[in-house]
């Protein structure tokens, strides 16, 4: 990872914070065009009711009427955390290319277990399980004990 893909993550974070202070899920992700413009964000909105309201799944779908399918595959999905098998789903469905996550699924499972907090109502697989052609790069080592707080706070522990 490089400078800018941490830039953009911070950015997933805040958003994550956001959604944890209105009542969700700390789940925060940006879609970002392949020259680096930001072209949409989104956080957890799950908080309703409907389990499907994912940032990751969102962007996936709103990436078909931002960008042509070539735009797609080059574009990335900068997340706080890794995709869930619904997500890397719509992902690889609507061809985009790149993700970068700052915690992996496999950490929230680990957090959520130390929590003794409930695990997620489907298996969390990595990407390329569910989706095999998205190049996949994380965690953050620089941000993961960030999401952990927010995982943390969302549970009713302390930081």
């Amino acid at each position: 990872m490089n400078e800018d893909d941490l830039t953009y993550l911070r950015r997933t974070v805040e958003l994550a914070a956001e959604a944890l202070d209105s009542g969700d899920e700390p789940f925060g992700s940006l879609l970002v065009s392949a020259d680096g413009e930001v072209l949409a964000e989104d956080r957890n909105r799950v908080a309703g009711g409907d389990g499907t309201q994912h940032p990751e799944f969102a962007l996936a779908r709103l990436s078909t009427s931002l960008l042509t399918p070539r735009e797609r595959a080059t574009a990335t999905v900068y997340t706080s955390t890794e995709h869930c098998p619904m997500c890397a789903a719509a992902s690889g469905w609507v061809g985009l290319g790149h993700v970068v996550y700052a915690s992996s699924s496999a950490q929230i499972a680990q957090w959520l277990t130390e929590l003794a907090a409930p695990l997620p109502p489907v298996r969390t697989l990595p990407i390329g399980e569910v989706a095999p052609d998205i190049q996949v790069a994380g965690p953050s080592p620089e941000l993961t004990a960030e999401i952990r707080t927010l995982f943390r706070r969302f549970h009713g522990a302390e930081g």
